[in-house]
């Protein structure tokens, strides 16, 4: 066999299906409800900090693991809005989006022979982050429509070649806020097994309907074995600024900070200042940011519903999961490709967020961090849709 192939690890994964969902939107002139990046604004202030940054001349390398002033920020706002200690100098390391805070973590804690338990639907990352960082991944399903877990699937899914669990709270693409109780589930496995717990905070500030964000790092004997992941990208709505951080317990920190300085060396220096403002906004920032969504939220909700999709109300994120049984086709992937080619609107096969792509095929997920114009325009494309029952079959 010729030496200039693809490794194996690159066969067990697809490229992303939500970004090839995009790149068929840009082709067909779709409205793109499938990849989470908002189509207005920023905050004025962060990009006049941003533009201030680079004016002052902020443009050579960072301090590889984040510039201090950010790092103080995060370490501030982590613990005044959870009461955790944190160490801006020992637990904080800016990495180049919550995507590299992920590989670096990964790469930097699993050997081979280990296992990592990944909740499914997931972000379609975390599969191909296990794999490339050399661990065997253990799926553990959330069903819909309240997309809780078995506890007893999820004890069985442990062992002693357990090394970590990643979690995502509020999930994608389910908008799952996962509950303290269901917190405490997972804890106690993770102390039984000397389990880590990677959490995937980048959609904390996106909660409705009276729910609260619980960090897991925040439950009694968690700070010490939980890496939390965040950062700008979705808050700040600045997807293509890729600032993320970790905060790791000092153990985990230098391991982290060696892989991700080899990945990337660091994020980018004046984004790094302005995300110092970024966290520096005040608490009706995202008081506010999180009734925006919700009101987006609930228009989708309205316009999907009418339009024969079951949803599935997300009390998080900015995803809607939808059950497409109505329409006939024979599963997700032929439905999306339909109805970005037809009817001109992008959507994400369930199935890409599934190890077992059975388990999605009956699924499609929608995002709402888009202009009231841009979802209008949806509604009204959608309008050529109609259910299986009266269109015959595909």
């Amino acid at each position: 066999m010729s030496k200039l192939t693809g490794s194996k690890k690159a066969t067990q994964f697809t490229e992303s299906v939500i970004r090839e969902m995009t790149r068929l939107s840009h082709q067909y002139g779709g409205v793109n409800l499938s990849q989470g990046f908002p189509d207005f604004p920023a905050p004025q202030a962060i990009k006049d900090a941003a533009c201030a940054a680079i004016q002052g001349d902020v443009n050579q390398y960072a301090v590889t693991w984040g510039a201090a002033p950010l790092r103080v920020a995060v370490a501030r706002e982590f613990t005044r809005r959870h009461g955790v200690p944190v160490s801006a100098d020992e637990q904080v390391t800016v990495c180049c989006g919550a995507t590299e805070a992920m590989m670096s973590t990964m790469m930097a804690i699993i050997d081979p022979g280990d296992e990592v338990v990944i909740f499914e639907p997931f972000y379609e990352n975390y599969g191909p982050d296990a794999i490339l960082s050399g661990a065997t991944p253990r799926y553990v399903t959330l069903h819909e429509p309240g997309w809780t877990f078995d506890p007893d699937e999820l004890a069985a899914a442990f062992n002693n070649h357990t090394k970590a669990i990643i979690l995502n709270t509020p999930n994608n693409p389910t908008g799952k806020v996962f509950s303290r109780a269901e917190l405490e589930t997972i804890a106690a496995l993770c102390r039984r097994w000397d389990a880590v717990a990677i959490s995937d905070e980048i959609y904390e500030h996106l909660i409705y309907d009276g729910l609260r964000h619980v960090p897991i790092a925040s439950l009694d004997g968690m700070a010490e074995r939980t890496v939390t992941i965040n950062g700008l990208s979705k808050t700040y709505s600045v997807t293509g600024w890729r600032v993320g951080w970790t905060i790791s317990p000092a153990s985990i920190t230098g391991a982290i900070r060696k892989v991700h300085d080899f990945l990337t060396v660091g994020a980018a220096a004046p984004l790094q200042e302005a995300g110092v403002v970024a966290l520096g906004l005040p608490d009706q920032y995202y008081l506010d940011l999180a009734a925006q969504y919700r009101r987006r939220r609930d228009v989708l909700l309205e316009i999907l519903g009418r339009h024969q999709f079951r949803a599935y109300p997300p009390s998080g994120a900015y995803y809607i999961m939808t059950d497409i049984g109505a329409f006939g086709f024979a599963d997700d992937v032929a439905f999306a490709r339909y109805l970005v080619k037809d009817v001109g609107v992008a959507a994400v096969p369930g199935s890409s967020f599934y190890q077992d792509a059975a388990k999605g095929r009956t699924k499609l997920r929608f995002c709402f961090c888009k202009r009231d114009e841009t979802l209008a325009e949806a509604d009204r494309r959608l309008e050529t849709l109609v259910p299986a029952a009266v269109r015959g079959p595909n």
